[in-house]
């Protein structure tokens, strides 16, 4: 078994090669805290990686996060996920074949958040493949964005009072995962039908229907903020939702998503003490 210290630089290093969208402000945190928020992320994108995954039929899909599922519901026995996903191992990527290396790394204390939240996602993205992702109504656009980000904030939530006591309101917390998740949707929006045949957006709705239900869930994230009074873990909140609402903007104007140069200005932006009403007590 490798030493924590060598798990913590393959992890970050995973993270930033996976996402620097998430790896910047995960760096913001601190101790226990990041290492467990690291390791949630690198969780449940090790699971995304298999619903997305573009070479493996739904019905693999289904099989694969199902029993995901069910091993993460127990104490996680990494041989039986390393048989399991053996016949796609040529396929995979490192952040999904590695997932027991990923809850070994998460501290003792946190690994039942993460384990718990990442097999709920996994029930439901299996789920979602077995229905091909094709959304029908507001209610199976909220199911959807619930599995796959929604519970990527209650998760947050929980992790927050964990290792900072900080409270905050779950319904907010999944607005504010719903939130990210519907500009995500907006921006592949042609991609989606285009390449995979697959639409999450609801029958009879509109473009700016789409944009009604981003901006009415960023305006819970907004609210969700107003609980979080440690610095570290306001600057982690606030990046990707600064980054979302200019995204949105930028889309409003017609165009496809932000520069390369708004965003670095932005993650300087949130840096930038005084822009927010945060108590330095973290």
């Amino acid at each position: 078994m490798k030493d924590q210290k060598t798990l913590y630089k393959e992890a970050m290093h995973v993270l930033k090669e996976t996402s620097r969208t998430f790896y910047i402000p995960i760096t913001f945190l601190k101790n226990d805290l990041k290492m467990s928020v690291a390791a949630a992320y690198l969780a449940m994108r090790a699971i995304d990686e298999i619903e997305d995954h573009e070479m493996l039929s739904n019905d693999i899909k289904f099989d694969l996060l199902t029993a995901t599922s069910e091993l993460l519901n127990t104490d996680f026995d990494a041989e039986a996920y390393a048989a399991l996903l053996a016949p796609y191992a040529e396929q995979l990527p490192e952040v999904s074949l590695r997932l027991a290396d990923w809850l070994i790394f998460c501290p003792e204390g946190a690994r039942n958040i993460v384990q718990a939240s990442t097999s709920e996602m996994a029930f439901g993205m299996a789920n979602w493949a077995k229905a091909k992702w094709q959304v029908h109504t507001r209610e199976d656009l909220d199911d959807y964005t619930y599995y796959v980000a929604g519970l990527v904030g209650t998760m947050l939530s929980e992790l927050w009072a964990w290792g900072a006591d900080i409270q905050t309101d779950r319904e907010l917390a999944i607005g504010y995962g719903r939130g990210l998740q519907a500009v995500n949707i907006l921006r592949n929006q042609h991609e989606d039908m285009n390449e995979r045949g697959v639409s999450f957006v609801p029958d009879g709705w509109t473009r700016d229907d789409l944009f009604a239900y981003a901006e009415e869930n960023l305006a819970k994230a907004d609210l969700y903020m107003k609980d979080i009074n440690k610095r570290t873990v306001l600057l982690f909140c606030r990046l990707p939702l600064a980054l979302a609402h200019k995204t949105l903007k930028a889309m409003q104007d017609g165009r496809e998503k932000m520069t390369r140069a708004e965003v670095e200005q932005t993650v300087e932006e949130i840096q930038v003490p005084g822009t927010q009403t945060i108590h330095d007590n973290s």
